[in-house]
């Protein structure tokens, strides 16, 4: 038998949905996902900042090693 964690089937995700529907009510959910998208969002913003930081690293070492012959 095995297990697949974190894979869920069409009647789990009806459940969860039908879950957080009766825990938040139909109007809190767009705001939900609009907070959910605006974190998603600036996770993004972090993650390319971060890239675009490690790849000027190494332009800047060699800039700062004297050339030796």
């Amino acid at each position: 038998m095995h297990i697949y964690p974190l894979v869920f089937g069409t009647w789990e995700i009806v459940l969860i949905v039908l879950v957080i529907v009766l825990l938040f009510g139909g109007k809190k959910i767009p705001e939900l996902m609009k907070g959910v998208g605006k974190g998603v969002k600036s996770f993004k913003e972090g993650m390319n900042e971060v890239e675009k930081e490690l790849k000027e690293e190494p332009k800047k070492a060699d800039e700062e090693k004297p050339e030796q012959k």
